[in-house]
């Protein structure tokens, strides 16, 4: 079984957001796979425990971004594919390029995060799975396969639905689907000496619309610091008044 996992780097969620002249620097800041694509790369490996196969990490990134393919391939997956981003690249670019990437390459499953925790789009995954024309599940909780089909259950909302698929598919993993393994010191060793692949967005041959992002980050800016709550006292038909009253002048949200 042939599995691809799509991953993304993004900042440590411990990490401190700092913006300069519009925008989010990042010296001094400690990266690592976004948290929903670790159960993306954990439920691969435990697929290839399952059925034998092999695992291929494939993401769209800085230099930088070797250091969690790295962090993946200790944890059990075979090889990485690393895509040069461009200067400007939005989700539509970026799952251009990875499906330009993959399209010709054996794959029976595909698996990556329900978003990312940087941009909370969870759009580059599903895009993938439409620009191939498979069937896509998104945030699964389980996923067994017998022959070509797997059966997959998914959060709705606080429901579960269960969900039959063909191979070849796309899923995408939500919290609750496994618990990542931690890379152990012969993982780490061993992926040292795993092969990870660079491309050049040159060499996918793509044409300009594919690699013209669709949407523009026209401002960006930290949240306003919160204020300390009032409490109100006295009747209650007296504190909804003064409650509408300071919606209106002082929160301005009526």
């Amino acid at each position: 079984m042939n599995i691809l996992v799509l991953l993304k780097q993004t900042f440590d969620t411990e990490e401190k957001i700092v913006i300069q002249n519009g925008l989010i620097q990042e010296d001094g800041v400690e990266f690592i796979i976004n948290p929903y694509d670790e159960y993306a790369v954990e439920e691969a490996i435990r697929l290839k425990e399952q059925h034998g196969g092999e695992v291929t990490l494939v993401t769209v990134g800085p230099d930088r971004a070797e250091d969690s393919l790295r962090t993946a391939l200790a944890m059990g997956a075979d090889r990485a594919i690393l895509i040069q981003q461009p200067e400007v690249a939005d989700e539509h670019v970026i799952a251009s390029l990875i499906t330009a990437s993959i399209k010709d390459r054996p794959y029976d499953v595909i698996l990556g995060g329900n978003m990312a925790v940087d941009s909370g789009a969870g759009q580059v995954a599903i895009r993938v799975a439409e620009q191939l024309g498979i069937p896509h599940v998104s945030t699964i909780t389980k996923l067994n396969i017998e022959g070509g089909t797997a059966t997959l259950e998914r959060d709705v909302e606080g429901d579960l639905e269960t969900v039959q698929v063909n191979l070849p598919f796309l899923a995408t993993a939500q919290q609750g689907l496994n618990d990542p393994r931690y890379p152990s010191l012969p993982g780490i060793m061993k992926a040292k000496k795993k092969p990870v692949e660079r491309v050049e967005a040159s060499d996918l041959q793509l044409d300009a619309t594919e690699l013209t992002a669709k949407t523009t980050v026209i401002q960006q800016f930290l949240p306003a610091k919160k204020q300390a709550g009032r409490v109100l006292s006295g009747e209650i038909s007296l504190q909804v008044s003064e409650l509408v009253q300071m919606l209106r002048t002082e929160a301005k949200v009526l």
